[in-house]
């Protein structure tokens, strides 16, 4: 994190470009930025495209499905501490029909039962009783933040299985396979990113939009001054949740 952040005074800014009030440490996020974009063309996206070939959709699936229903604790904690409790109990509902019915969380009966699938964290949380964002942050391997979502990470970390599995073959072996599933989920955003005239911006944006719209609805604002319409970006499917 020392090494990447000593780089920031040598991050280069587009031309014409405009200072955005929400992204004080533009250009340490920037040189972290490149050093995540250079990770994930060297190990993470080559890893995630052959985990695609060899595995089949079906088994990825269930995967993905497992991965999900290990995290859930984490939404259920974070909607009863929001005072959401009529999402809490949908969500340990669902959270109980997959482990048992969808065996352990390979399959997802609560989806087709009616139960729906909700998206929270403690970074939520603290965004739902009225702490801001903060400066957007973008960390090494984990990619974009706030100063609020980072904070939020570590009560978040509390909640996940791996936290309490003292055998780091497992934890890691937990992490690597998180990681990759995730990485597929972002593969429809490859283009987009790819495309945009300043691609920093542009996932600078699409985070700091969509964590307002989860936590405000529709009634979600940004602050922001305008931005150049090359770096902003269009309506994007829903995040994953996060990496632990």
């Amino acid at each position: 994190m020392a090494c990447v952040s000593a780089l920031g005074g040598c991050a280069t800014l587009p031309p014409g470009h405009q200072p955005d009030a929400r992204d004080r440490f533009e250009r340490m996020n920037r040189s972290i930025y490149a050093f995540n974009v250079t990770f994930d063309r060297a190990i993470l996206h080559p890893a995630a495209k052959g985990y695609v070939k060899i595995t089949p959709t079906p088994v990825r699936r269930s995967v993905s499905n497992f991965l999900s229903n290990l995290a859930y604790p984490r939404t259920i904690i974070n909607d009863a501490l929001q005072g959401k409790f009529r999402d809490a109990a949908n969500d340990v509902a669902r959270l109980l029909m997959n482990s048992v019915i969808g065996i352990g969380g390979l399959f997802d009966p609560a989806s087709r039962a009616g139960l729906d699938r909700h998206v929270e964290d403690f970074g939520l949380t603290l965004g739902h009783w009225g702490v801001g964002n903060g400066p957007f942050v973008m960390l090494p391997f984990l990619g974009p933040s706030s100063v609020r979502d980072t904070v939020g990470l570590i009560p978040d970390e509390a909640t996940y299985p791996s936290w309490y599995i003292s055998n780091p073959y497992a934890t890691w072996s937990l992490f690597v396979v998180n990681a990759i599933d995730i990485r597929v989920s972002l593969f429809p955003t490859d283009k987009p990113i790819a495309s945009a005239y300043d691609p920093y911006a542009f996932v600078r944006n699409a985070y700091l939009q969509h964590r307002d719209y989860l936590v405000h609805g529709d009634n979600a604002a940004s602050d922001a001054p305008p931005e150049d319409p090359d770096s902003t970006p269009p309506d994007l499917p829903p995040a994953t949740p996060a990496a632990h």
